[in-house]
């Protein structure tokens, strides 16, 4: 067997891959369909997906005690994923991706005022250079501010409060349940707001739709073994090649300039969260 190491980078880079293929999707569908039949079309395959192995696992795997705080929980991710993409829509999807890594920023201070844990050192430098890693990004004064931009951050902030019920729910429901909610839920949410603009997906859709579902499922999967299987000292290097590789696709495939801000922005943010997570660590291990 792979040495743990390994193994997690391995599972990590599946996650990687798979944001990478939702948004190219994403931008595809785009072409001839709205954000609200991406999302509904996306919890589609997903909940066909997660039916076909639902009897592998049995009916009692579904069972919570915890339904409020899955529609909460989901809500959120709604509102984030249709931030993530309108973003899509008018931002290169290097931007997106940077923006995004804003996520573990928020979390960090949404666990301090909600799950009452503590700011320590590591947590202010990390705020401190995320918030240094925005500006550098959005370069407020000097450019102007895209609604995108504007967009995908406030998308960040809802991932990240989707995060800590997440931690919540998962304290005593299963991943499988989360997932089955997660792909029900959000069903209706789509689905309404689609109807007055809907557009009957043609056949060149079908590849596009049907990946977006199953990147977006395979997505949190591998994420979920990658943290459970490594440390997330070596996750959180691993997902940072998200950036050059959506970056190398968007270069390669829609033309879209590499612009050193983005990089740089991303970087700034990226040593914040890797020091706190080692500082987190090397405190675990006294």
């Amino acid at each position: 067997m792979p040495p743990v190491a390994l193994r997690g980078a391995l599972w990590m880079g599946g996650a990687m891959l798979s944001f990478a293929v939702m948004a190219v999707a994403a931008r595809e569908l785009l072409r001839t369909m709205g954000s609200f039949e991406i999302l509904f079309l996306r919890s589609l395959v997903s909940f066909v997906l997660v039916l076909a192995v639902l009897p592998r696992f049995g009916l009692g795997v579904l069972r919570t005690r915890r339904f409020g705080l899955h529609m909460v929980r989901n809500v959120l991710h709604f509102g984030g994923q249709y931030a993530w993409v309108y973003a899509i829509a008018t931002l290169p999807l290097a931007t997106v991706f940077a923006i995004e890594f804003t996520m573990p920023v928020w979390t960090a201070l949404l666990a301090m005022l909600i799950l009452g844990e503590r700011l320590n050192r590591g947590r202010i430098v990390m705020l401190a250079l995320g918030l240094a890693g925005i500006l550098v990004i959005l370069k407020p004064g000097f450019a102007i501010v895209e609604p995108g931009a504007l967009a995908m951050l406030a998308g960040s902030f809802a991932y990240a409060s989707m995060n800590i019920a997440t931690k919540r729910l998962a304290e005593r429901d299963s991943a499988f349940a989360i997932l089955f909610y997660m792909s029900a839920i959000q069903l209706p949410l789509g689905l309404v707001p689609a109807l007055p603009h809907w557009v009957t997906p043609g056949t060149a859709d079908l590849p596009w739709i049907v990946a977006i579902g199953a990147a977006g499922l395979s997505s949190h999967y591998c994420l979920t073994r990658a943290l459970r299987i490594a440390d997330a000292m070596l996750v959180v290097p691993v997902d940072f090649l998200r950036l050059p590789l959506i970056a190398a696709v968007a270069m390669l495939f829609y033309g879209e300039p590499l612009e050193l801000s983005i990089m740089l922005g991303a970087a700034v943010i990226f040593a914040g969260t890797y020091y706190s997570i080692r500082r987190e660590s090397r405190r675990s291990e006294l």
